[in-house]
C-alpha cells in the first residue's frame, strides 16, 4: 500500500531556494523523483478530448514535456513549453529538434504572450505556496477571455516539507472562483497508481462576463495571521472589492474587484497600524 511518503519527490535538497540554480541541480543530478516517465494518463484523456488542433497551449514548468510531445503526435500546431532550467531546455531542444513545438527558458511570471489553455502538471506543486497568488493572477493574464487552465493539483497536505507543496480543494476554490468559472473540480479517477485518491482534476475558465479587475500588490508589516485576517477584512469593506488574498508568508496581496480602486483608497483602509504599507507590484 502506498504512504504519503511515495507521493513524495526523492529531490534531497529541500533546503535550497527554489530558483533556476536549484531546478538546474536537479537535472544534472537527475533527482526528478516527480517524473512519470510518459504522459499523465487524466492529461492525455483530457488532451484526447480537444478538438481544435489550432489552439494555442501553454506548458508552464513543462519537464520533460511529455504532455507537449504528446499534443505534437496529435496534431496540434500551436505547443510552446517553458521552463527555467537551462539544462532541462538544452535536452527538450534537442530532443524535439525539427518538431512543431515552441521551447522557451525563461520564467514563467515574467512570460508575456496570451494562450487559449494552460496545462497543469506539477508546476504549481512546485512552487513555494508563497506563489499561488501570483500564479493565479499570471494564468488569468496568460489567457485570452474563455481561456482555460486544465490538469492536476495534489488534494493532500504533505507531512513533509516540499516541493513538491499540497494543499486542499477549498484553499484552492477559494484562490481560483473569484476569476475563473470552475467547471470541473473533482478528484481524479484515473492517477497513476502512487497519486490515486490524492489528485483533483481542474478545467477553469477565465471569466468574461463583468470581468473582474485582478491586481497583486507588495504588502509589508504583517506579522501574524490575525494581522492578516484584519486587513483581509479591511480590504473587503470597500465597495466593489470581491476576494482579497494575502500568501503564506505575508508579503503579496492579490485584490480582486469590480472596478479599478486608487492604491491610496487601499492604504487608507489598513491606515489604522502605519507600519501596514501597500505598495505596486514589481516581479
Amino acid at each position: 500500500m502506498e504512504t504519503k511518503d511515495d507521493l513524495q519527490c526523492c529531490v534531497t535538497t529541500c533546503g535550497l531556494p527554489l530558483n533556476a540554480n536549484y531546478w538546474d541541480k536537479q537535472y544534472q543530478s537527475q533527482e526528478t523523483g516527480w517524473d512519470l516517465q510518459g504522459v499523465s494518463p487524466p492529461l492525455q484523456t483530457y488532451i484526447d478530448g480537444l478538438t481544435d488542433k489550432n489552439i494555442r497551449i501553454l506548458i508552464p514548468g513543462c519537464g520533460n514535456a511529455y504532455e507537449a510531445e504528446y499534443l505534437i503526435e496529435q496534431g496540434f500546431k500551436n505547443v510552446t513549453v517553458i521552463d527555467i532550467a537551462s539544462t532541462l531546455v538544452d535536452t527538450l531542444k534537442a530532443k524535439f529538434q525539427g518538431k512543431n513545438i515552441r521551447i522557451l527558458h525563461g520564467d514563467f511570471f515574467e512570460h508575456q504572450e496570451t494562450y487559449d489553455l494552460i496545462l497543469e502538471q506539477t508546476f504549481f506543486c512546485a512552487l513555494n505556496p508563497s506563489l499561488r497568488e501570483r500564479y493565479a493572477v499570471k494564468c488569468f493574464e496568460l489567457l485570452q477571455d474563455g481561456g482555460k487552465v486544465a490538469g492536476l493539483l495534489f488534494n493532500i497536505v504533505f507531512e513533509k516539507p516540499g516541493p513538491p507543496y499540497g494543499g486542499t480543494k477549498e484553499e484552492y476554490v477559494k484562490l481560483f472562483h473569484p476569476i475563473f468559472d470552475l467547471q470541473q473540480f473533482d478528484t481524479c479517477v484515473n492517477s497513476v497508481k502512487p497519486r490515486a485518491g490524492n489528485e483533483l482534476f481542474i478545467e477553469m475558465s477565465k471569466k468574461t462576463i463583468s470581468s473582474p479587475h485582478v491586481k497583486l500588490y507588495a504588502i509589508s508589516g504583517i506579522t501574524c495571521s490575525g494581522c492578516k485576517k484584519t486587513i483581509e477584512e479591511n480590504l473587503m469593506h470597500i465597495e466593489g472589492v470581491e476576494m482579497v488574498s494575502i500568501n503564506t508568508d505575508f508579503s503579496e496581496l492579490m485584490i480582486v474587484t469590480h472596478k479599478p480602486i486608487a492604491l491610496a483608497r487601499l492604504q487608507q483602509a489598513i491606515a489604522h497600524e502605519s507600519k501596514y504599507q501597500l505598495n505596486e507590484f514589481k516581479n
